[in-house]
């Protein structure tokens, strides 16, 4: 039987299933516009699915990276690019300011921190990437890797130049490994060929985990690690002011088909609402909510066990509201603690 027909015969079991969302909801968080931008293609390496949040009032958030509910041990991790449909000869493309590279900008005996240089990029390089006494023009890509016994996972990616971020938790000691999936972008979003956020600077302080972002249209934003584990990796966003006049921040993903995605669900707790309400990635419009969860209930043939993302925790003051019965997250732990 092919894949696509054992996939689908699957998703119509189990896509009445009860969701399980990432956490539980913020309950007493603020409420956002969550509004979908997502439009339909052909070509599975195009980021199609736009989920944007916006609310003048908002300091704070919190976004988690969680396993999806159906990761088993033995399944197949599918993680290679599917370029059926795809024709990207009219996307632009800037040459690289320096020569390509790899160079590694932090490391301990927990954390190594590395960045990447392309031979071209669909952004000018204009941002400078800052660790302590180091500066890096021109980076294309950040990655935040935790070390283990074993030796290292990468939990956490950066493109500086177009603001883009991806996150997972650890890879349960049964699996090899797993994949990303979606993206976010955080701070104050424009369009300009497809949605993006322009950072003026990325200074990361490895003590606490946290990148500091300067916003070329001005302000800043702190986007700290707080928690991970091999079930979920929690992420801390703090402005130093609201942002109005758009968006703070959209889900970025994939969806072609049920069976050809990299998140293919959404459900939303809206405001005053006592459950939730699902749908379909691109079927759901638009609603105003504390809490979504953007994500998969059977896998895909694509990017098989990336993420769940959950956006909650919206908060007016310098720190997103988490309830009273949760303390303080602890920084990230390797596997090897």
């Amino acid at each position: 039987m092919p894949l696509y027909v054992r996939l689908i015969a699957t998703a119509l079991l189990l896509l009445a299933a009860p969701l399980t969302p990432a956490r539980a909801a913020s309950l007493d968080g603020l409420a956002v516009d969550v509004v979908n931008e997502s439009e339909p293609v052909l070509c599975a390496e195009k980021d199609n699915v736009a989920v944007s949040f916006a609310n003048q009032n908002v300091r704070a958030f919190r976004i988690e990276a969680a396993h999806p509910v159906y990761l088993t041990p033995n399944m197949r991790a599918n993680v290679e690019a599917d370029w059926t449909a795809c024709d990207m000869a009219s996307d632009p493309s800037y040459a690289a300011p320096n020569p390509p590279k790899m160079v590694t900008l932090y490391e301990d005996t927990k954390l190594w921190v590395v960045g990447f240089t392309y031979p071209s990029f669909w952004r000018p390089a204009v941002t400078n990437v800052r660790i302590g006494d180091h500066v890096e023009s021109g980076l294309h890509l950040l990655q935040v890797w935790l070390k283990r016994d074993d030796g290292a996972e990468e939990v956490l990616v950066l493109y500086p130049q177009d603001g883009y971020w991806r996150a997972r938790p650890l890879t349960p000691s049964s699996m090899r490994n797993t994949a990303y999936g979606s993206s976010f972008i955080v701070g104050p979003i424009e369009h300009d060929g497809r949605p993006l956020v322009k950072i003026k600077e990325v200074v990361f302080d490895p003590a606490t985990r946290t990148f500091n972002l300067e916003f070329e249209k001005g302000g800043s934003a702190s986007v700290r690690m707080v928690s991970i584990d091999d079930n979920r990796q929690a992420i801390d966003v703090v402005f130093d002011h609201g942002i109005g006049g758009g968006p703070f921040a959209m889900l970025r993903s994939m969806y072609i088909t049920e069976f050809n995605n990299d998140t293919a669900r959404i459900a939303v707790r809206e405001q005053g609402a006592k459950g939730w309400r699902e749908d379909n990635i691109m079927k759901f419009d638009h609603a105003r909510a504390t809490d979504i969860w953007i994500g998969r209930l059977v896998p895909s043939q694509h990017n098989t066990t990336s993420p769940d993302v959950v956006f909650n925790s919206f908060s007016d003051g310098p720190t997103p509201k988490r309830p009273k019965s949760e303390p303080p997250p602890p920084l990230p732990v390797t596997k090897a603690e």
